[in-house]
């Protein structure tokens, strides 16, 4: 892989960290940086783990997966599209039509 830090050296400077977290005189504070904290050994015990399954599998877990194609990709959507869909539209000023008027409230054009 790498010759950086490993994963258990990161676990152990967050081990590390959160022991020193103890000397944060704010409780609030205080407890806030070790909530992020152990959610961080969380994680990394979390990632630990799905990465030894993924690799007893055979798979590489740090192999990037992209769509097959970008027709699954979701299609970008218009405000005026939205508004074409969501009902009757006044033919004059374009504003939403009410089900129960004859006329726009924006315009006053008839229906």
């Amino acid at each position: 892989m790498s010759d950086g830090p490993s994963l258990s050296d990161f676990m152990r400077h967050l081990q590390a960290v959160l022991e020193q977290s103890e000397e944060i005189a704010d409780r609030t504070e205080r407890e806030s940086r070790q909530l992020q904290i152990e959610s961080a050994i969380q994680e990394a015990i979390i990632f630990g783990n799905r990465f030894r399954e993924l690799l007893e599998q055979g798979i590489d877990p740090l192999h990037i997966v992209h769509p097959a194609s970008r027709d699954d990709a979701p299609q970008h959507v218009s405000k005026l599209d939205t508004l074409s869909l969501s009902g009757s539209h006044c033919q004059d000023c374009g504003a939403r039509l009410e089900n129960d008027l004859d006329f726009c409230p924006s315009c006053g054009a008839k229906r």
